[in-house]
């Protein structure tokens, strides 16, 4: 008897603890009954249970919960066509929250990935659009914050449709497509290489036109140089050649002298050397006696 009473107590403990659940705060709550949604017996809508203690049916219903909070749908680049038939590469972000829960139920399973295709589809669609209708230059100029606006407002169909409410659209980044820009790259790096080698070029002209300007001055200054040294050099022969004339003028005898020293010299000036002169040639002549000499 005691067992079945710690039975019986034990059996309402796990029934008790069963039939209860948290909803906290943030999420929404949705009971299935057999697998079936439960609905108000009023109304006969779908009941939604708010934050806080609540109760079910043990094992015959079962509690899926929901995130109310604003969630990010942030998904890679999309490509868009602008009014000029020219491809962008569009980085967008999306804030989303739940607000109709038994229409978000309905429409998605109660899938976030599913909630975020059907919402990315909406909200593409209206920047197809927007793109659509302008250029390249109006996008970049200044026309960002009116796409944006037009975005969040073609996407608060999505209220009715999902039940879901959009609260803001954000474009982060607008690029071109990468083939794209590499080919802008390609040809904006082959035309500066252009300009790179024609300043380069002219550069070389300018070079050679400056190194031959100098040459030639460097040319002119030398010759110029040089013929005012020779001049001066020829001025000083001149003059040397003067003096030394009005010098050896002066006494024409002690001039012969003087040259025939230095002719001895000149002659004798190793033992190896050999002459063959005649004795009474005028070359010895101040070799002499200096009777005989005085008289010649």
């Amino acid at each position: 008897m005691k067992n079945f009473s710690i039975a019986i107590v034990a059996l309402l403990f796990i029934l008790a603890v069963s039939s209860v659940f948290v909803i906290y705060e943030g999420q929404r709550g949705i009971v299935f009954q057999f697998s079936k949604i439960k609905r108000d017996s009023a109304t006969g809508e779908m009941k939604v249970f708010e934050p806080g203690l609540q109760f079910k049916i043990p094992f015959i219903e079962s509690v899926r919960k929901l995130d109310a909070r604003i969630q990010t749908l942030d998904e890679a680049p999309d490509r868009f066509v602008t009014s000029e038939k020219k491809d962008l590469m569009v980085d967008s972000f999306v804030k989303w929250r739940i607000v109709d829960f038994s229409t978000y139920y309905l429409r998605t399973s109660g899938s976030v990935d599913n909630a975020r295709a059907l919402l990315k589809q909406k909200v593409n669609n209206g920047l197809r659009t927007e793109f659509g209708n302008r250029t390249i230059k109006e996008i970049v100029s200044g026309d960002r914050d009116a796409i944006m606006q037009k975005a969040l407002e073609s996407a608060e169909s999505s209220r009715e449709d999902l039940g879901i409410e959009v609260v803001d659209v954000r474009i982060k980044a607008i690029n071109l497509p990468t083939e794209v820009s590499n080919s802008i790259y390609d040809r904006m790096r082959a035309e500066r290489t252009a300009v790179a080698k024609e300043h380069r070029s002219q550069g070389q002209e300018q070079s050679e036109i400056i190194r031959a300007t100098i040459d030639a001055k460097v040319t002119v200054m030398l010759a110029e140089a040089q013929k005012n040294a020779f001049t001066l050099r020829g001025e000083g022969d001149a003059l040397a050649a003067k003096i030394y004339a009005d010098t050896y003028g002066k006494d024409a005898e002690f001039y012969r002298f003087y040259r025939s020293l230095e002719a001895y010299e000149n002659s004798f000036n190793s033992k190896n050397d050999i002459m063959v002169v005649k004795p009474d040639s005028e070359f010895f002549n101040y070799l002499k006696d200096g009777t005989k000499a005085k008289q010649k």
